[in-house]
This record gives structure tokens, C-alpha cells and sequence, in this order.
């Protein structure tokens, strides 16, 4: 009998674990699926609506690989969204679901074959009388898997880091600080991502 009950124990511990999202509570993981372009259409580079604005145009690559840290991951959907010059998520009139959250300037790209991203914007400003450093928020969204969040693109440099975004223990997806440098009238940075790094539940 208590032979038995452990196993029934077991089942459902297994039953609990599988139905867990992998990444544990996200919200606003909705807005991945909110992409005006169907995933299999989406390029692997993104310009978001702010690129032909007056501020300082900024191109973040780097590439994608799978939890072994080595192979490139084709296919994986990034959602990217972040404030404008000031420091504010912009929304307009004719904006729904999350937009009226994240903002519009926000976009969706897919890795190549190498695994390669890149996100054309301009650099964000952090939120107006906070001591919150710039960032940039991205969600990952696998093609067997359901979306989740990551550490966010931070910017070396910014006044308002903290110890724990400069050097973090557990960084999910990896380290996210970005150094920034001028490479043709641009500020250019690299961040690679490792898909299921110090991502709960990922399997």
C-alpha cells in the first residue's frame, strides 16, 4: 500500500512539473504572439519604429545557441520592446493588447541558420525621475516550447546599475549587460543568448 502511494505521489509530482511553463511566471509573455508577421516570415534582423527618429541609432547583434553554449539555434523568436527618448513607453490611439503596455516600439525577428539576430533601434532612455538603468526587455519564444523571458539588454556605462546587473549570479539566457561602441556612425554592441541558461524548469 505505501508502495503505491509513493508511486501516486511521483505521478503527480511529474504531472505538476510537466504542466509548468518553463520560465515560470511571465508576464506580458503574451505579446510574442502578437507579431504582425507570421513566424515563418519574420527575418532574422529587425528595425524597430523608431530607427528614422532624431536619437542615437544603436544595432545590437549576437547569436543564439542551444543550452550546450556551442550550436547555433535556427528559428528562435525574439520579441524586443523598450522606451522611447524619454524614457516613456509610447502608445498610440489605433494601439491594442499589449501595445498599450510595452509601447509600439517593439518588434519580433527569428534566428538564421548560424543562429545570428540583430536589432536596429535607438538607444533608450531610462524612466524619467527613477534610478532605474536603460534596458531593453526581450522574451524568447523556442518553436517547442512556450515563451519566456531573459535577462534584459543592459548598456555598460549606465549611472543607475546595480552590483547585481553588473556582475549577476544566475543570469537567465546569460549575462544581458552590452558594451557599446562607434562602428560607422553607430553605437554597436553583441549580446549572445543561451537558450535554458538558469531558466526554471527547462528541459
Amino acid at each position: 500500500m505505501k508502495k503505491w502511494f509513493f508511486i501516486l505521489i511521483l505521478l503527480n509530482l511529474h504531472y505538476l512539473f510537466a504542466q509548468a511553463p518553463i520560465g515560470g511566471r511571465c508576464e506580458g509573455c503574451e505579446a510574442v504572439f502578437e507579431n504582425p508577421v507570421p513566424f515563418n516570415q519574420l527575418d532574422h534582423e529587425v528595425y524597430l519604429p523608431d530607427w528614422n527618429d532624431p536619437g542615437p541609432r544603436m544595432v545590437i547583434r549576437g547569436k543564439v545557441f542551444k543550452k550546450d553554449g556551442k550550436t547555433p539555434a535556427e528559428g528562435v523568436v525574439l520579441y524586443v520592446y523598450h522606451t522611447d527618448q524619454k524614457g516613456i513607453y509610447p502608445v498610440r490611439d489605433q494601439d491594442k493588447g499589449w501595445a498599450r503596455r510595452h509601447g509600439y516600439l517593439r518588434g519580433w525577428l527569428k534566428t538564421n541558420a548560424l543562429g545570428e539576430y540583430a536589432i536596429y533601434t535607438l538607444n533608450p532612455a531610462a524612466y524619467p525621475n527613477e534610478r532605474f538603468a536603460a534596458h531593453i526587455h526581450v522574451f524568447v519564444k523556442e518553436p517547442d516550447k512556450n515563451p519566456y523571458y531573459i535577462d534584459e539588454f543592459l548598456f555598460e556605462g549606465d549611472p543607475f546599475l546595480t552590483e547585481n546587473e553588473i556582475n549577476p549570479s544566475r543570469p537567465r539566457g546569460g549575462k544581458g549587460l552590452i558594451s557599446l561602441s562607434k562602428q560607422n556612425g553607430l553605437l554597436a554592441g553583441k549580446r549572445d543568448i543561451t537558450l535554458g541558461l538558469n531558466i526554471p524548469g527547462y528541459h
